[in-house]
Order: C-alpha cells, then sequence, then structure tokens
C-alpha cells in the first residue's frame, strides 16, 4: 500500500512531538530562575549535545555564555582513555581556549584553586543507568566540593537509556564504597541523573547548592530508542543503547577472568575465554530459560584488555524483550555458569581496580562480599534475587519524592 504525502507529514510531526528535549536544550528558557552568573564552569563529556547535536560549550558560546572553566570525568572530555584507573589531565578547549581539569587523574573532584571565580558549575553528563558508570559518582563528588565553596550547582537533565522503571540488585554494604559506588543504591536504579543526584544530595544534606533543568517529553517506560535522540558514545565501550542495556549485568564480568568483550565492537554483549567451549556453554545457558533473553554461540578476538590478540569462544547476549530481560541476575547466570563449566580455568580478578587495592573487584562491584559468596555456593539465581527484594523496595521508596517524571507522561519541576 502506497503511503500519501499527507501521511508522511503526519508521521513526521508525531516523531518530532515524541522527541525528548534535554535539559541542555531547555536551559534557555530556564536561564531566567538559574542562578548562573557570568563566569559558569561545565562539567560535561563528548555526549553533551543538543537534539541537533551541538556540543555544550558551542552551544553556550551561540548563547553569549562564555565558561571559564570546563571540568571532565573519566574517559576524557570526548571519550579517548579506556576504563579503570586510566588517568588523564587537563589541558585548553582548543576551540576557544577555555582551560580544562581533568577529574580523573590525581584529583577526582574539583580543586578550591580550579572553583576560584566561578558564579556556577553546569553539569551535563549522560549515564547509563548503573550503579558503577562513574559519571554519576563525579558528579556527586563535584557537588560535594561545590557545596563547600559555596557555588550552585545546575544539573542539566538528560534520559537514562535503559528506563526509569525497573530497579534491580543489591545495594552497598558498609565499607565496599568505593568510586564505582560511593552511596549505597541498587546496581540498576532506574532514575534520571537529575533524580539520582537530588536523592543523593537529600541524603546528604546538600539540596541548598542543587539546581534542576528537567527533560520535557520523557517518561519512566521510554528506552532510548523511544526519545528520538541521537545515541553519542558517553564512554569508549558503551557505543550503543544495546551495550547499556546489558551493562549493569556485563560490567560484573570485569571482575572475572573472563573477557567481557572488551575490545571488540559489542563490549558487554560479548562474554567468553580461549578456554571455554562455545556451543556448551550456550546450550547450558540456554537451560536456565531466562526471561527476555538468548545466548548465540559465537568467537571474537579482542584488540585490547583481557585475551588481547587471541580468540575466545563464549556467547553474545541478544535481548528478546527488554521489559522482561534483568540484566543483573541475567550476568550472574552467565558467572555461575562457567564457574560450573570450568572450575579449573575459571578465577576471580585480582585487585587494583577503580583506586581500591585490596577487596577483589566483583566485591567491590557488587557492593560486598554476598554476591560472590553466593556463586561460589551455587545459590540459585531465584534465591539471590529474593535476597534483593527488601533494598529495592526501600529504595523505590526512597526516591519516590525526588522522581520528576511518571509512567506514560510528563511533569517538569525547576530548582
Amino acid at each position: 500500500m502506497q503511503i500519501s504525502y499527507i501521511e508522511t507529514i503526519f508521521n513526521l510531526k508525531i516523531m518530532r512531538r515524541t522527541t525528548v528535549k534535554t535539559g541542555l536544550d531547555r536551559l534557555p528558557g530556564y536561564i531566567s530562575e538559574l542562578p548562573l552568573g557570568k563566569t559558569p564552569g561545565v562539567l560535561c563529556h563528548q555526549a553533551s549535545v543538543t537534539g541537533e547535536l551541538t556540543f555544550i560549550i558551542d552551544f553556550l558560546m551561540e548563547m553569549n555564555i562564555e565558561p571559564r572553566a570546563i571540568f571532565g570525568p573519566q574517559h576524557g572530555l570526548f571519550g579517548i582513555d579506556q576504563a579503570n584507573m586510566v588517568e588523564w589531565e587537563g589541558d585548553f578547549y582548543s576551540r576557544v581556549g577555555i582551560p580544562v581539569y581533568s577529574l580523573y587523574g590525581k584529583n577526582r573532584e574539583p580543586t578550591i584553586e580550579t572553583l576560584s571565580g566561578l558564579s556556577s558549575l553546569l553539569v551535563d553528563l549522560q549515564d547509563a543507568g548503573a550503579r558503577y558508570y562513574t559519571y554519576i559518582w563525579t558528579a556527586l563528588l563535584t557537588l560535594r566540593a561545590c557545596y563547600k565553596a559555596g557555588i550552585p550547582v545546575i544539573i542539566l537533565d538528560r534520559p537514562n537509556p535503559i528506563g526509569g522503571k525497573i530497579i534491580e540488585g543489591p545495594g552497598i554494604e558498609t565499607g565496599y564504597e568505593s568510586f564505582v559506588g560511593l552511596s549505597s543504591i541498587p546496581i540498576r536504579h532506574g532514575c534520571s541523573i537529575c533524580e539520582l543526584l537530588s536523592l543523593l544530595a537529600g541524603r546528604e544534606g546538600l539540596e541548598s547548592a542543587l539546581y534542576t533543568v528537567p527533560m520535557d517529553g520523557w517518561n519512566r517506560d521510554m528506552l532510548w530508542t523511544d526519545t528520538g535522540l541521537q545515541w553519542v558514545n558517553p564512554s569508549p565501550n558503551m557505543p550503543s543503547p544495546t551495550a547499556a542495556f546489558v551493562y549493569p549485568g556485563g560490567c560484573l564480568v570485569e571482575g572475572t577472568n573472563l573477557s567481557e568483550g572488551r575490545g571488540t565492537t559489542r563490549p558487554f554483549e560479548l562474554v567468553g575465554a580461549p578456554w571455554v567451549d562455545a556451543q556448551d556453554f550456550a546450550e547450558e545457558l540456554s537451560r536456565e530459560n531466562l526471561n527476555g533473553v538468548a545466548f548465540r554461540p559465537c568467537s571474537f578476538k579482542p584488540t585490547f584488555d583481557k585475551y588481547a590478540g587471541e580468540t575466545c569462544n563464549g556467547v553474545q547476549v541478544h535481548i528478546t524483550e527488554k521489559t522482561e530481560f534483568k540484566p543483573v541476575i541475567t550476568y550472574y547466570t552467565i558467572i555461575k555458569t562457567a564457574r560450573a563449566l570450568y572450575p579449573t580455568n575459571f578465577r576471580w580478578a585480582e585487585p587494583p581496580y577503580e583506586y581500591e587495592f585490596e577487596k577483589l573487584p566483583i566485591d567491590i562491584l557488587a557492593g560486598g562480599s554476598a554476591f560472590r559468596e553466593a556463586l561460589e555456593s551455587n545459590t540459585p539465581a531465584s534465591e539471590l534475587e529474593k535476597s534483593w527484594h527488601n533494598n529495592e523496595s526501600r529504595f523505590r521508596a526512597e526516591r519516590e519524592p525526588y522522581l520528576i517524571y511518571g509512567y506514560g507522561r510528563y511533569h517538569s519541576v525547576c530548582g
């Protein structure tokens, strides 16, 4: 059936109506309500773009707002550097000569010197929806530093790429706080960055320093593909919304000697090692009958990181139904199966990991030893999942007052 010109125009209008406007896109309409001042700083990265893909610094300059300083998180301002203690140091943003300060080098929060003279600090970071994605903790450290310095922080909101509905996973046991989890939240938190930073500010009494510019058109049922926004890699190994969707589980593989697919075009979707039999691994995982996921046997050769230059055999994780897929319990099952099939080959990765030099990386990622101990005792996935319910319920209740967006609709709050 041929589609008419009128139908085409109608469909285009619908598409435009459903495109989410980020906090950055909406900033011009909020300027008069915000304590921006004449010398703001900016914490951002390469995914800090408008819906038209204009970089935040250029967008501000078009508005006749010239930032005094730029701060960048892990991976660098333009996502060049790899993960886990691969540090970078600042320079200048060459287009306009603004100094750039690293928050993933000798300092992981702004210093008094780098904050000097700033009237405010804009934060525009694309989160991935998982506790160990370090940008939320860089934002929290920045908020703490600005609160002490009497500098207002303005968070420009962005979509949670894996939705705002589902919460999954354990919190953090006391003593296991780290740069991949400075405060106890579930692994999959289901918040936008504004909502999460507001909650964390509430815990620490930092609310007076925090201002927010919400999105328009986003609701909790939306996944990234529903937003109408282009995907810009927020970090080197987050090349797609699919990578973000598996990441709350896939990152746990970093705590083992299995490859999580770093050094390939499918990081976190691929899991394997030279000593794995791909067919056996896939068949055993398929017998688990996990919801929303299928496992395809495959081989891959990482160009860097674990097993660089070696052929790894394993599986590709294919999401078949995103509303049913549970990444944390899925990758628990992947690790559990690998341990059972290859007990003489499987090992826990050794520290250091993200500036923790004593505790095992798997414990730092999972927020305590319980996850690893469940694997070592062959605890059924369903039993482990039940042990998370109280933590998930507490967090769901705690986050409720900080939620800006509803389900299948939205509302906006600023300040």
